[in-house]
């Protein structure tokens, strides 16, 4: 019954979103990509979900140097193919599909040439979140970065100042 009512005002609360997180889980993400980073260096999440009707809700994170030890080592998130065969079998297992990645810029959280040119998933609809100040809290919606995949290299910002109501992290998600 509970679900059915929060399903309810979600619905009237938040009916264009077409990526949701809870607040806690949201909040959990950050603060350990904030923690993982060292206050001086990228650090990475794949979230995982489930995709209904379109909308893709976070269930939980994997941790890039969770899947590769050596993810950081350059100062800058970068993965090789073992690393995605562990996520994939982390997928089967929970039965969840990566939703959207994350990542932290030392700055704002705008797409480098780099984000634009190796996207993590390289799938039309994939989104990638890219969080600023190698996100220390709170961050600000109008420095955070967030872009879906349409292939061929091409991205549509759907950041937080151009598409508000593309992301949502609150309760009713």
């Amino acid at each position: 019954m509970t679900y059915s009512i929060k399903a309810t005002i979600r619905g009237w609360w938040a009916p264009e979103h077409r990526l949701t997180c809870p607040a806690i889980l949201w909040r959990q993400i950050v603060s350990e990509l904030h923690r993982r980073g060292e206050r001086w260096h990228e650090a990475g999440a794949f979230l995982l979900g489930v995709e209904k009707n379109g909308r893709r809700e976070v269930r939980s994170a994997v941790y890039y140097d969770d899947l590769d030890s050596n993810a950081y080592s350059t100062g800058v998130c970068v993965l090789y193919g073992d690393a995605f065969s562990e996520l994939w079998g982390r997928c089967r297992a929970e039965r969840l599909t990566v939703v959207a990645d994350v990542h932290t810029h030392p700055d704002t959280g705008f797409q480098s040439h780099a984000d634009k040119t190796n996207p993590m998933v390289a799938r039309a609809g994939h989104v990638a979140i890219i969080l600023p100040d190698f996100a220390r809290w709170p961050i600000r919606e109008s420095r955070m970065g967030v872009y879906e995949y349409q292939g061929q290299h091409e991205w549509i910002n759907r950041s937080p100042d151009r598409a508000q109501n593309f992301f949502y992290t609150g309760f009713w998600s």
